[in-house]
């Protein structure tokens, strides 16, 4: 062990470059892990963590699909509607949504969700 730590230290005289390389290789270093939209998470040891080491992970908190909840449906007199997600290149490609039967009728692409007014 003695041997090998030795080694390190004259690495180290000689190359100051590698100081933090060794530092992190060498350190007790956790990663503190947050929950991401699709559930990812690393092991302590994946090399995709290097980026985070002494910074949190930047995860956006406001999910897209927690957003669209709070949309509220919206009502529709007509049987078929359409959504294309927005104007222009914000947007999808434009669907239709039958709302014969009751209830919200979501959107395939964004979540937006339409009812028919008669049945509510």
């Amino acid at each position: 062990m003695s041997k090998s730590v030795n080694m390190w230290k004259s690495l180290l005289s000689k190359n100051r470059s590698t100081t933090g390389v060794v530092a992190r290789c060498m350190s007790d270093w956790v990663p503190q892990e947050k929950v991401t939209h699709t559930g990812q998470k690393w092991e302590a040891n994946d090399y995709r963590l290097a980026r985070f080491v002494d910074r949190p992970k930047h995860v956006n908190p406001n999910f897209a699909i927690n957003l669209i909840a709070e949309v509220p449906p919206k009502a529709c007199k007509e049987r078929v509607v359409w959504c294309d997600g927005g104007s222009g290149p914000e947007g999808h490609p434009k669907v239709y949504i039958n709302l014969d039967k009751p209830g919200n009728h979501s959107c395939g692409y964004c979540g937006l969700r339409f009812y028919k007014e008669d049945h509510h």
